[in-house]
């Protein structure tokens, strides 16, 4: 029996709700600590607050915070910020084949709550295509930003009342929300090279104390990636090449009916 439209936009709404929340839970511990440092860096509740509603990216946030308790300046706040977020500048230029087409008010939003997340949820071929998978991407990212504030505001009411929350390692669960996004999207070579690179750059790198040490393990792992899929393309397409040869080879060294005859 077909779905009314109602009905089905309400299942599709549900699914994005249910899909995207084990990862609104996941990122429980980060929202406190987010929140909760905030407190005790000195922020009014208001700023604490202010900062999730306005910002909306989990690692910007943290580093911002800091940056600002130690009186950096506007400048190098700004660039750290613009650095850390920059893979969302990648998230949209893959996206933008899809998005494009779209209305201002459902681009600006949706280019809102595009996080990790919510891109990580965007790897299938139709997503973002007709109005069903739009109220998905929509509801998904929309409540991964309301559960974002519910714990920051959690994190903002815990650090008042209890002592310093930043020391209950709770900084681990950005690692774990990171690990679990990455996992599932291993799907070929390249995308395990430029995985296994960045790992251990990032280790090695954290140990050199370089300060930019993600940045450079990401740019790194990159091209390898594409290093990689460039020699997978060349050999497929070699292969193809000399299997077209062995065809036309054995096209010429075949008898013609005539001289059977």
């Amino acid at each position: 029996m077909a779905l009314s439209k109602k009905k089905a936009r309400w299942l599709m709404a549900r699914k994005g709700f249910l899909d995207m929340l084990p990862l609104n839970l996941a990122v429980l511990p980060w929202g406190i600590l987010c929140g909760s440092l905030a407190i005790q860096r000195d922020f009014s509740a208001l700023e604490a607050i202010l900062m999730p509603l306005i910002v909306f990216a989990g690692s910007a946030q943290l580093v911002a915070i800091e940056l600002i308790a130690n009186n950096a300046s506007l400048a190098t706040i700004l660039f750290t910020t613009f650095i850390i977020s920059s893979r969302h500048f990648l998230y949209g230029l893959a996206l933008r084949d899809k998005l494009h087409i779209l209305p201002t008010k459902w681009r600006y939003g949706l280019g809102f709550l595009l996080t990790d997340e919510l891109f990580a949820l965007s790897s299938h071929s139709k997503s973002f295509v007709g109005q069903l998978r739009l109220i998905y991407a929509v509801v998904a990212g929309g409540s991964f930003y309301v559960f974002w504030l519910l714990w920051n505001i959690t994190g903002v009411i815990a650090g008042s009342y209890l002592p310093d929350l930043t020391n209950l390692g709770l900084d681990f669960a950005i690692a774990v929300t990171f690990i679990a996004l990455v996992i599932p999207t291993i799907i070929n070579l390249p995308i395990l090279v430029s995985v296994i690179v960045a790992a251990f750059l990032s280790v090695v790198f954290k140990l050199m104390q370089f300060e930019l040490d993600l940045v450079a393990a990401a740019l790194i792992a990159m091209y390898c990636g594409y290093i990689t899929d460039r020699f997978l393309q060349k050999r497929k397409s070699a292969d193809m090449t000399k299997v077209q040869d062995n065809d036309d080879n054995q096209d010429n060294i075949k008898p013609s009916a005539k001289d059977s005859v």
